[in-house]
């Protein structure tokens, strides 16, 4: 997260990106904040929680397949659950189901 925020505040002259980690309660967010013109932007990029040794992806407000990227970096399928999923269908991603 820390390099995507790095690479959106080079890029922008808006809102800044920041990571927040929360290490007690394994919970990891990129959010972007600040003023773009007369609009204020505040929102979360990515949210990401570690639960039994896996990571779950909660949100990812971008078209980067950010699971995807876990597995390039060696994260196996299996410890990766697409929280954003529904239940019901998280058995099809090829990602773990919880």
């Amino acid at each position: 997260m820390e390099e995507y925020a790095a690479a959106y505040n080079k890029n922008s002259t808006g809102p800044q990106a920041q990571v927040l980690c929360d290490y007690q309660r394994n919970h990891f967010q990129l959010m972007r904040t600040g003023w773009r013109g007369q609009d204020y932007r505040f929102g979360v990029v990515f949210h990401f929680d570690i639960r039994d040794g896996k990571i779950w992806v909660q949100e990812n407000r971008t078209d980067i397949l950010i699971a995807e990227e876990l597995v390039e970096r060696g994260v196996p399928k299996s410890d990766i659950v697409l929280g954003l999923q529904p239940p019901a269908d998280r058995a099809r991603t090829g990602y773990a189901t919880a």
